[in-house]
């Protein structure tokens, strides 16, 4: 959800010392009856129960080697591990990445492999179709919300649900900074990450990524730089991350937040709420779909087995029952709404994330390598409206 973006020709290691780059950049030949998988989470290490909740859908005969990347190194490595013949059998890909591993020739079609596709919400798989082919399955997402402190709140007199467009936002902001609090906190980092938080503002006003420079882009950046310029959210912004913006929040200082649903439960021990990102002109924002796609990657070798055991794993991962699991295991909501409904009659924090979901859009489903320049362009112009001082 919130990375840098590479180019479309990736790094390649340093043919010098090739054994040691390949080491460090592709893995190493593997056994025929393993099945290499790479994920963009490093922090879970061999002790996790991710890690423990991958290697229980190894098929009899087969076990799993999983390797967890930085996001922003993983579709590096799978370039090189691609042209040098020792691709992992799995890679999870975040979605905006999708057309740029696509374009590489990094993945191939699954429905042809034998993953079950059907029944998935249209709006979170869009960025793995390209051409009309599906190169990945997105088995869920996070989303973007406005978190609020209700006690901050209730002291400037704000009702949370009198908040339904822009004008109603800046209202109750003004009311929290005049009752002593401070207004709001949101991540304008150059790069993806600022530009993922910027996305509902621009499709709030009914911008349109095939069109950036419009009046939804001047509106947009008008609305998040003159809560800096009044002093309403801090100078910060700029250079702050998602993780800076909620650390912010977190001091109880601050009557408002633009963040993930990743931090649901973290709101809800500090009894925080949540209200959708209302559009301009009311309304419900969307929100940019977040979360991986469980792709696999193109082999040089081709091997019917190891294929076929490869999409068992994949379909262990989201075939019936095991699909809200995998959702629960990530804190992601799940691709199809039956499952959904289910995550949120076992955890209300949930419900009010559901209409954010169902609205959210691909970054790049509709105008796929594009992106790449539209969000560079976005970040730029979301920095010197940000720096303005």
């Amino acid at each position: 959800m919130h990375n840098l973006f590479i180019k479309r020709f990736a790094t390649i290691c340093s043919a010098v010392a090739i054994v040691a780059s390949l080491a460090a950049c592709g893995g190493s030949n593997q056994s025929a009856n393993t099945i290499g998988f790479w994920d963009p989470y490093p922090q879970k290490n061999a002790s996790s129960t991710w890690e423990t909740f991958v290697k229980r859908c190894a098929p009899k005969g087969y076990k799993i080697k999983r390797t967890g990347y930085p996001q922003s190194d993983l579709l590096n490595n799978l370039t090189t591990a691609v042209k040098a013949g020792n691709a992992p059998q799995i890679a999870l890909i975040d979605n905006p990445k999708m057309p740029t591993a696509v374009d590489a020739g990094l993945v191939t079609d699954i429905k042809a492999a034998g993953i079950n596709t059907k029944g998935y919400d249209s709006n979170i798989e869009a960025p793995g179709i390209i051409d009309n082919v599906q190169y990945g399955i997105s088995y869920g997402s996070n989303a973007l919300g406005l978190y609020y402190n209700p006690k901050i709140l209730e002291k400037a007199g704000v009702d949370p649900a009198s908040i339904k467009d822009w004008a109603s936002l800046n209202k109750a902001i003004e009311q929290v900074v005049a009752s002593g609090s401070k207004g709001i906190t949101f991540a304008g980092i150059s790069g993806e990450e600022g530009t993922f938080q910027f996305l509902p503002w621009f499709w709030g006003a009914e911008g349109d990524l095939k069109h950036p420079k419009s009046q939804a882009e001047t509106d947009a950046l008008n609305l998040v730089s003159d809560w800096v310029r009044k002093g309403w959210a801090p100078k910060s912004v700029s250079t702050d991350n998602q993780s800076a913006a909620w650390d912010a929040f977190l001091t109880d200082q601050y009557g408002f937040s633009e963040n993930g649903s990743w931090q649901a439960e973290s709101a809800k021990e500090k009894g925080y709420g949540m209200i959708p990102i209302p559009g301009k002109s009311g309304g419900v924002a969307p929100v940019p779909t977040g979360g991986e796609f469980i792709t696999m990657p193109t082999q040089k070798k081709a091997d019917k087995n190891l294929s076929k055991a490869t999409a068992e794993v994949i379909n262990c991962l989201v075939d019936g029952d095991n699909l809200k699991k995998t959702n629960d295991e990530m804190v992601y909501l799940a691709a199809k709404r039956s499952v959904r409904n289910q995550q949120v009659k076992e955890n209300q924090i949930w419900a009010p994330w559901v209409k954010p979901i169902e609205q959210a859009k691909g970054r790049t489903s509709d105008i796929g390598l594009k992106y790449e320049d539209v969000s560079a362009q976005l970040s730029e112009d979301l920095q010197e409206a940000l720096n303005q001082r």
